[in-house]
């Protein structure tokens, strides 16, 4: 038993909870474990090695509470949902006043909200913390996004960010704001990673079916992009992942394209729309996940019209045009993120720290890259501004936008599937065109519904055209 008794309690010990553990205790942090399966506590313990010092296992929860001192902190790492809405219940009875509960699970975000207000009701103070980084960043150090009270942060501030992730000594574990802020800023995370990977994907693609290159090849391109402003984890996991091989054959030829989601990407799309704060990149990747999975209708549809894809040449579309598009693309996917948290920190009154959010991003979760530093500083800068009008992505994408259009061109001629990059290049040429085409959209509105529309020429908000019968028309 650890020598001295922890304040600090973790119930759930699948792959995140069991290294989010290893990680509490490497930290010097005595800590509780509880799991419904005893024999998965006692095993994570027998492997623990020199840290089972530091770890005391429970086979109840009544032994789990008890083993920890007060005030206790909690954290749960059990599936989202009701599973979480169940710990909460049986551990009311048995913790006392002040004593924390932190759902460190990819929870919803209303959720979250609930279950912060009903703490307010109830023994127990509620946070809900998102936790990016894997199994990987949750043993050696993850990105921490946590959401509550303002002083209960300052309690578990010296614990978080101990375990968490550090760029150039900070702690990549910051405080965004009451209630669902964490979860909410989580979500979003995962929403930008599901645009990252698509557009990736988009690219990867195009080498393989369009340059007909092998995965060596296309692994040695990610490689050298890895080394320039592209840096990011998910370009170097994807050099590494194409070398892997079995029986000579390229592992990523074999794995079936159909691609998994646990549905924060989804909850970020529809979020987005209840905010009216356009994420079209994110949108077209769900959408892709959605699509990968009807291999039988896509088969039928190409015996019925053919394969889509047609070969390119490099001449055509150089290598540096790809690794500019995929600058682009990323840069619009990003803009549209924190646009998305700009909104929902009005909206929500969360005051949410934006260039903070950038700062925790930097090392630990799945979207760390080297330029979320520049957007950490373009974002203290200038905070209301679009990513894109910022002095240093203006001038990337100035320098990119042209291959973004390139790729997407090449792409949509020779049949190459480009969603995600599509999106990226519209939403960035609407977002420069001062004048656009909804005058057209409010003139129909108003011919079959009375709507009326704003003038350019006159003030007021209320006008009508000619095909209005009457101006006395409901409002």
């Amino acid at each position: 038993m650890a020598e001295k008794q922890p304040q600090t309690g973790l119930i759930g010990l699948g792959t995140m909870g069991a290294n989010l553990a290893l990680n509490i205790a490497e930290e010097g942090f005595p800590l509780a474990v509880f799991n419904r399966t005893t024999s998965v506590t006692h095993d994570f313990k027998v492997n623990a090695g020199e840290l089972a010092q530091l770890i005391v296992t429970t086979e109840t929860l009544e032994e789990f509470v008890l083993a920890i001192a007060t005030p206790r902190t909690i954290i749960l790492m059990v599936p989202a949902g009701e599973v979480v809405d169940r710990h909460i219940e049986m551990l009311r009875p048995l913790i006392a006043e002040g004593d924390l509960i932190i759902d460190a699970g990819n929870a919803n975000f209303h959720h979250t909200n609930r279950r912060a207000a009903d703490a307010q009701d109830n023994v127990e103070t509620f946070m809900g913390i998102g936790v990016s980084g894997g199994a990987e960043g949750a043993r050696h150090g993850p990105s921490i996004m946590i959401g509550g009270d303002g002083h209960v942060w300052d309690r578990v501030r010296p614990l978080l960010q101990a375990i968490a992730a550090s760029f150039n000594g900070t702690p990549c574990a910051t405080y965004m704001g009451p209630g669902g802020a964490g979860h909410f800023v989580k979500m979003v995370h995962n929403g930008i990673e599901y645009a990252d990977m698509q557009m990736i994907a988009e690219i990867y693609g195009i080498m393989r079916d369009g340059f007909g290159m092998g995965a060596s090849d296309i692994s040695d391109v990610f490689t050298k992009w890895n080394e320039g402003s592209l840096a990011s984890y998910l370009i170097e996991i994807t050099a590494e992942l194409l070398t892997a091989s079995e029986d000579g054959t390229p592992l990523i030829d074999v794995i079936k394209d159909s691609a998994g989601q646990k549905g924060t990407g989804r909850w970020t799309s529809i979020e987005a729309l209840m905010l009216a704060s356009p994420i079209t990149a994110i949108d077209a990747a769900v959408a892709m996940r959605n699509l990968s999975s009807r291999i039988d209708e896509r088969g039928e549809g190409e015996s019925l019209f053919g394969p889509a894809t047609r070969k390119l040449k490099q001449e055509d579309l150089p290598l540096d045009a790809l690794e500019g598009a995929l600058l682009a693309g990323k840069i619009g996917c990003y803009a549209q993120g924190f646009a998305m948290l700009r909104a929902a920190s009005d909206e929500y009154e969360w005051d949410l720290p934006m260039p903070e959010i950038a700062k925790v991003w930097r090392a630990g979760c799945i979207i760390r890259s080297a330029m979320l530093d520049d957007m950490a500083t373009a974002l203290a800068e200038t905070p209301e501004k679009n990513l894109m009008f910022a002095p240093t992505f203006a001038r990337k994408m100035k320098e990119s936008h042209g291959s973004l259009r390139l790729v997407v061109a090449q792409g949509a001629t020779c049949g190459h599937p480009t969603p995600a990059l599509s999106a990226a290049l519209s939403y960035f040429d609407v977002m420069r065109i001062g004048r656009g085409t909804a005058n057209m959209i409010q003139a129909q509105r108003d011919f079959f519904g009375a709507h009326g529309f704003e003038r350019l020429d006159r003030d007021g908000k209320d006008y009508h055209g000619p095909w209005v019968e009457t101006q006395d028309v409901a409002r």
